[in-house]
């Protein structure tokens, strides 16, 4: 599903240059659940951006589901994000102007869905997220726990294979973080997505099968064994505890 070879990514702060990552080869298999670790600054939010596609590394190559991203014009890049790639944020990101409905719809009409289809993937992904009642209303009008549900059913609207939540408990609290994370796992393991999410939240990474935790933009640790199921390229993949 995810493979990164050698990648590393900088960014200028004034004089100063940050390394954020630096030399970073992982390899992600299909239908996962992985926990990127570490504190603040560590290169967690950086390396899901690459992922995602957000991003391009200053080195090295991330390849998702056989795609090089560096490879792909602008275009291609972002009809790729939106059919492949789910994203949940920790700041949920809906547009304010727009109801609950039409902030879903928005990703099926940029897919050039036609209407009917559309609308009836807008209320099942509601249904699935148990908000069918507020499909009229403004974000503002909703909790931060109603707003992050939301949130997820926008990421999972396509059906995207790959699934990337950053901190997407970080502005919740514990118990209403504990339901977003009940439905998060729910849909994706009904899907077979493949989910990485980063986190300071020991919770949440007791509860992925791989823990990847990160340092200064190394990596620290993997919990992943040293031959990994789905990879077709085993020597990408980085052994447990290097």
């Amino acid at each position: 599903m995810i493979h990164l070879n050698d990648v590393s990514k900088r960014y200028r702060d004034g004089e100063l240059t940050i390394s954020a990552l630096t030399g970073l080869t992982l390899a992600i298999p299909k239908g996962s659940a992985t926990a990127l670790v570490g504190t603040s600054g560590s290169g967690k939010s950086t390396l899901l951006h690459l992922m995602g596609g957000l991003e391009h590394p200053d080195t090295g190559r991330v390849t998702i589901m056989g795609a090089d991203l560096s490879d792909l014009p602008d275009r291609e890049l972002t009809l790729f994000r939106l059919r492949q790639i789910g994203f949940v944020f920790q700041f949920f990101h809906l547009i304010p102007s727009l109801t609950v409905q039409e902030n879903l719809l928005l990703p099926t009409e940029l897919a050039g869905w036609p209407r009917g289809k559309r609308l009836e993937r807008a209320r099942d992904c509601l249904a699935d997220v148990g908000l069918s009642e507020r499909a009229a209303t403004f974000p503002e009008q909703l909790s931060g726990g109603e707003q992050q549900r939301i949130a997820v059913a926008r990421a999972l609207l396509l059906n995207p294979p790959l699934l990337l939540a950053d901190e997407p408990t970080g502005n919740l609290d514990s118990e209403t973080g504990g339901r977003v994370l009940d439905l998060l796992w729910s849909l994706s393991e009904d899907r077979g997505t493949t989910l990485v999410v980063a986190t300071h939240s020991l919770d949440v990474a007791e509860r992925c099968g791989r823990r990847i935790e990160l340092k200064d933009g190394r990596l620290l640790s993997d919990s992943a064994p040293a031959s990994l199921p789905g990879i077709q390229d085993p020597s990408r993949a980085i052994p447990a505890g290097t």
